[in-house]
């Protein structure tokens, strides 16, 4: 895996997203960097049918290979979940997250 160093000096958050943003809870939790950390639990039938017609229109790939595909990651969404809670964010939907955030921003943290 590929590191680079960034500069969060002089602001008051920084957000990393992405299915590797859990991997750097820990350390930012121990730098008292951590404000929040989230992984985003959304229905996977949902996601599923997001990502098929997203890739469709893009024309990715092959369709029986986007379906293919697409059932994989589906069915390793509660897997790759438990990952990332495993690594210390915490498993909400979409709009916690954005309560979440507009607290932070308004400095007032929000009590879990």
């Amino acid at each position: 895996m590929a590191t680079r160093p960034f500069d969060v000096d002089g602001s008051p958050f920084f957000v990393a997203e992405g299915i590797f943003a859990a991997e750097i809870v820990a350390e930012c939790r121990r730098r008292g960097l951590l404000a929040g950390a989230y992984a985003l639990r959304r229905p996977r039938g949902a996601t599923f049918l997001r990502r098929l017609a997203r890739d469709l229109a893009e024309q990715r790939k092959a369709p029986r290979v986007l379906l293919r595909r697409g059932l994989t990651l589906l069915r390793a969404e509660p897997a790759v979940l438990r990952r990332q809670t495993g690594l210390g964010a915490e498993a909400a939907r979409a709009g916690e997250v954005l309560r979440g955030v507009a607290a932070l921003l308004a400095g007032h943290p929000r009590r879990s």
